[in-house]
């Protein structure tokens, strides 16, 4: 690529993701400047080779895309360039730098605050024409006046969503990563924890743009297309044709990823979804808490009691991968109202429950209510909760632990038939992931490398000392069996003497469940 005078740069939390804001902002900018270039690397990369990669490709201005993930080492990268090559001029935008703007001006003269794409286009245009940046003149930014006063202006800016090029002609640049797909700004709901709760007005990309889009992904085969709209099923007739669509355009390969209401959806939606392939749709669904005080505090209406309901009728297919998350640290909720929450959703048996820890995001309602809450949490990103009003250090730090013994053993996918089993001997799922929680730190095996077969063995162990008996043994057994294999045995034979009697499956790993990812198998 030719030298740009304009380059964006995007620190990404692994290899496989991409930065669709700089992808945006570049491709409406060049539109009309042509003059903004892209450069992304991860946060694993040696500082060394980002700094250096960025200086070598000598540009004139440098925009930094600042997340929560990457914030800290933006602001070195920042810091450095400015040491290194003080005439190069620094900028900075996304969610961490608008809503701090104040922490980012100390060496960027100008901060971008909500959507860039107008802004960013000016600013790219006058930067190629030589002229001065009309800092007086626009909306949605941060600058430093002569005396030193921060004007954000007004950053209420709605771009019309069609005006948006398609930013994938090119996949070179996203092979084996995920594509990030917009096809809706702004979010219809309140959330007090989310930043997505600021911008109330929800835009739509136009229909036939985006089914052309989609079949740009299908006929490229591409992988995996990871919708980013905030609640995808907002308009439920938009949600309805677009899950038409790639169910009749269904190319076998592409996955297509939503992240939905689920008590949004109606028998028609559950009978569409439950009648795509295996495969096709990965439904993400945040219940956060069944805590009646928390969810008030945290302005969601959802109604829980659908979302049970039509989890459980999406789940009756298993064609669709579905996530279900929870949040620790919330408002009302202690550490048995937290447990409670876990117990009421652990019986959905979502392919992955997702349980996360509180963040306390500049901006946000929560944020706002800080002190009312007791809210003690990390000075730096992730600004994660360490203790409330209503939870404990110590009870949060013991829920980190049954959070990373529910990730290797539940999310995993490895062991479903083993931990069904397992559940009986325990009063309730929870008690079962934080006995495994307690087993796993008294027998200081935290933070070691657990190879797949280890791990079935430590689960086979904890579940005898915990007096699973009868088949127990057997199941684990069945559960590796559908998960090991070497390239060498694609089929496999194995009798399992069950306490019902002796039966011998053949196990088919070229035939492998695309929700599940267990191998297909038969009795003989």
């Amino acid at each position: 690529m030719s030298k740009k005078q304009i380059l964006l740069v995007a620190l990404n939390a692994k290899y496989i993701h991409s930065n669709p804001a700089v992808y945006s902002l570049a491709a409406y900018a060049n539109q009309i400047s042509n003059n903004v270039g892209i450069a992304e690397y991860t946060i694993n990369d040696r500082y060394e080779d980002i700094l250096r990669g960025i200086l070598m490709k000598r540009p004139e201005v440098i925009g930094f895309s600042v997340y929560i993930w990457n914030a800290e080492l933006m602001k070195e990268l920042i810091e450095d360039i400015n040491k290194i090559a003080p005439k190069i001029r620094l900028m900075a935008g996304g969610p961490e730098a608008g809503n701090d703007p104040e922490s980012y001006l100390r060496f960027c003269e100008l901060v971008m605050i909500g959507e860039g794409e107008e802004n960013f286009r000016q600013i790219a245009l006058s930067i190629k024409d030589g002229k001065e940046i009309p800092l007086e003149k626009m909306q949605g930014i941060a600058y430093k006046n002569p005396d030193l006063r921060i004007n954000t202006g007004d950053p209420d800016l709605f771009l019309d969503m069609d005006k948006i090029p398609f930013l994938y002609q090119d996949l070179q640049a996203f092979e084996n990563r995920i594509i990030y797909y917009e096809s809706s700004r702004g979010c219809p709901f309140n959330c007090s924890y989310c930043l997505s709760s600021i911008e109330k007005r929800v835009r739509y990309r136009s229909m036939d743009i985006v089914k052309s889009e989609l079949q740009f992904f299908l006929d490229k085969k591409v992988k995996q297309v990871k919708f980013v709209d905030r609640t995808f099923n907002s308009l439920r007739k938009r949600a309805i044709e677009i899950w038409s669509y790639i169910k009749e355009h269904d190319n076998g390969v592409t996955n297509f990823h939503f992240e939905i209401g689920a008590d949004l959806l109606e028998e028609e939606e559950l009978q569409l979804l439950s009648d795509m392939r295996p495969g096709l749709v990965q439904l993400e669904i945040g219940i956060q808490t069944t805590n009646e005080p928390t969810l008030e505090a945290i302005h969601r209406s959802a109604d829980n009691s659908r979302i049970f309901h039509n989890v459980k009728a999406l789940r009756k297919a298993f064609n669709i991968n579905l996530h279900t998350d929870l949040i620790a640290g919330l408002p009302f909720e202690g550490y048995a109202t937290f447990k409670k929450s876990f117990n009421d959703i652990y019986p959905l048996y979502a392919d992955q429950l997702q349980l996360g820890f509180l963040k306390v995001l500049k901006g946000t309602d929560i944020y706002a209510k800080r002190f009312d809450y007791g809210l003690i949490y990390a000075s730096r990103q992730p600004y994660e909760v360490f203790a409330t009003k209503w939870i404990s250090y110590e009870e949060m730090a013991k829920l980190h632990r049954v959070c990373d013994s529910l990730e290797l053993f539940y999310n995993s996918g490895m062991f479903r038939h083993s931990l069904r089993y397992l559940e009986d001997y325990f009063e309730s799922p929870f008690d079962m992931f934080e006995s495994i929680a307690d087993y796993m730190q008294e027998e200081k095996l935290w933070g070691l490398g657990l190879s797949v077969k280890r791990k079935y063995e430590l689960l086979e162990d904890f579940g005898l000392k915990h007096g699973a008996g009868g088949n127990w043994s057997l199941w684990i057994c069945f559960d590796q069996m559908l998960h090991t294999h070497s390239s060498r045995r694609m089929k496999a034979k194995k009798q399992f003497s069950w306490m019902e009697g002796d039966k011998t499956y053949l196990f088919d790993y070229e035939k492998i469940h695309p929700v599940t990812g267990e191998a297909s198998y038969s009795l003989l």
